[in-house]
């Protein structure tokens, strides 16, 4: 991976809540094309570091760079900023007095005054690409939540973003709806995206991650392709996790 562009670099990055000391002295590269996951036991700081790879929260100290650049979040224009990084939550975050489509256009039409019919041809497209091109005109409540999950990760996808970011994206699925969504974001990894992933999926994240990184009480304990940390993991803490969860 090291010949490939960083398009993050994390830097000694460190989040309070409080007295609460959330993320330690956190290092982290992703490269172009990378997808790497996120583990570890709730509470360990996954979401909230993610959250500060989008400027949702702001980290105390560290540096945080995107494409090369580090972000200053008093000069950069945030807004700007976060049209680069996709990002899905775990409630899928819909309007819900809007259709499948406005959702998908409403941020190209007003974020990047995209014209409208150019914005509905490229939703129609990427409701295509998760499935759901047949839900263009339904409201979000008429869906099950692995449709509204995969209409969340449309509407990311048409900001063109070069970063997507995905926390916990299935949890609050049905199980048997948890497939559908890990397909979508299958079939992105393979299209090359570059890719953050909060996850509980061990499969998918031994299936599709470059590299997993664990994360215990706010540090990344360990970071490695997903056979080393799956099957050969170096630290106890990790190993322990490993064995609760598989």
């Amino acid at each position: 991976m090291s010949n490939t562009k960083k398009m993050i670099e994390v830097k000694k990055l460190n989040k309070y809540f409080g007295k609460l000391h959330v993320l330690k002295d956190v290092d982290l590269e992703v490269h172009e094309s990378e997808v790497v996951c996120l583990i570890g036991a709730s509470g360990s700081g996954k979401s909230t570091l993610l959250r500060c790879l989008n400027f949702l929260e702001m980290k105390q100290s560290g540096q945080i760079s995107l494409e090369g650049k580090e972000i200053d979040v008093k000069q950069d224009d945030l807004n700007k900023i976060r049209t680069r990084t996709g990002m899905v939550f775990q409630h899928f975050n819909l309007f819900p007095h809007m259709t499948v489509m406005e959702n998908v256009i409403e941020a190209p039409v007003y974020v990047k005054k995209l014209k409208k019919e150019e914005a509905v041809k490229l939703g129609k497209e990427y409701l295509e690409k998760v499935g759901m091109s047949d839900k263009v005109h339904v409201y979000p409540n008429t869906l099950s939540g692995g449709q509204q999950q995969r209409v969340a990760i449309a509407r990311a996808l048409a900001m063109k973003p070069k970063i997507m970011l995905f926390d916990e994206p299935t949890s609050g699925l049905d199980p048997e709806l948890v497939g559908e969504v890990l397909g979508v974001m299958k079939e992105l990894a393979e299209e090359g995206m570059t890719m953050v992933i909060v996850t509980h999926e061990m499969g998918f994240a031994r299936e599709v991650a470059d590299r997993v990184a664990f994360l215990d009480k706010g540090k990344i304990a360990e970071v490695g392709p997903p056979e080393q940390i799956f099957d050969q993991a170096k630290e106890e803490r990790t190993k322990e996790f490993l064995s609760k969860v598989l």
